[in-house]
C-alpha cells in the first residue's frame, strides 16, 4: 500500500481565489470598433500576436456570449445608449477596456458630438493608452485586466455592476416620464450629472 499524507489530497484556498483564477483565465471578448484603434486589434487576435495565450480567443460579437468588452474608437453622443444597452446584456460578471485616446477621452475630437470619455456611460476597468496604441499594449491591457480580477471580491464586482443597472432604470424611466429618446435621456443625465460635480452618470 502506497504512503499517502494529508498535504497530497487536500488543498486550502479562498472561493475568492479559485472564481477569479477561473474568470480571469477564461475572459470572452467582444469589440466595439469604430475607428483605427479595431484595426489594431484584428492582428491582437491574429498568430503573431496571439491573444488566444491568456485565455481571450474566443471572440464573440454577441454581448450575450461575452464578458470582456474592448471599446477601439471613436464613441459619439449618439452612440452612448447603444454602448450601455450592449454593456447591460453581456454576459456576468463583466469587464470593459477602453482602448486608445478617443475612447478614453475623446481624443482631438473636442466636438459636442463626440462623447468626451466611455467612463461617463459605463464602467470601465482598464485603459490603453495610444492614438492608435500597438497590439503590444492591448495584450498589456488584458493582462492588467487580469491581475485586477485576481485581486478583486465576488461582492464587489458584484457591487460595481448593480450601479450601472440602476442608472440604466433611471434612463429608462427618464425616457418614458418625458418621452425622449435614449440619447436625449443619456445627454440629460450627464448634464444633470455635471451640475452636481460627478463626471459619470452611474
Amino acid at each position: 500500500m502506497l504512503d499517502s499524507s494529508v498535504n497530497d489530497a487536500v488543498v486550502t484556498t479562498r472561493l475568492d481565489t479559485v472564481v477569479n483564477w477561473a474568470r480571469k483565465n477564461s475572459l470572452w471578448p467582444m469589440p466595439f470598433g469604430t475607428a483605427c484603434c479595431a484595426i489594431e486589434f484584428m492582428s491582437v487576435m491574429a498568430s503573431k500576436y496571439d491573444l488566444a495565450r491568456f485565455g481571450a480567443e474566443a471572440m464573440r460579437f454577441s454581448p450575450r456570449q461575452s464578458d470582456m468588452m474592448l471599446v477601439l474608437g471613436t464613441v459619439t453622443n449618439k452612440m452612448a445608449p447603444v454602448i450601455r444597452t450592449i454593456y447591460a446584456q453581456m454576459a456576468e460578471p463583466k469587464w470593459v477596456i477602453s482602448v486608445g485616446v478617443c475612447a478614453s477621452t475623446g481624443g482631438m475630437y473636442r466636438t459636442y458630438a463626440t462623447l468626451q470619455g466611455i467612463d461617463r456611460v459605463i464602467p470601465v476597468d482598464v485603459y490603453v493608452p495610444g492614438c492608435p496604441p500597438r497590439p503590444e499594449s492591448m495584450i498589456c491591457g488584458v493582462m492588467k485586466l487580469q491581475e485586477k480580477i485576481e485581486k478583486e471580491s465576488l461582492s464587489m464586482r458584484k457591487d460595481h455592476i448593480a450601479r450601472f443597472y440602476e442608472s440604466l432604470d433611471r434612463q429608462r424611466a427618464l425616457e418614458a416620464e418625458k418621452g425622449l429618446t435614449g440619447h436625449q435621456a443619456v445627454h440629460e443625465m450627464l448634464l444633470s450629472a455635471a451640475d452636481n460635480g460627478v463626471a459619470t452618470i452611474f
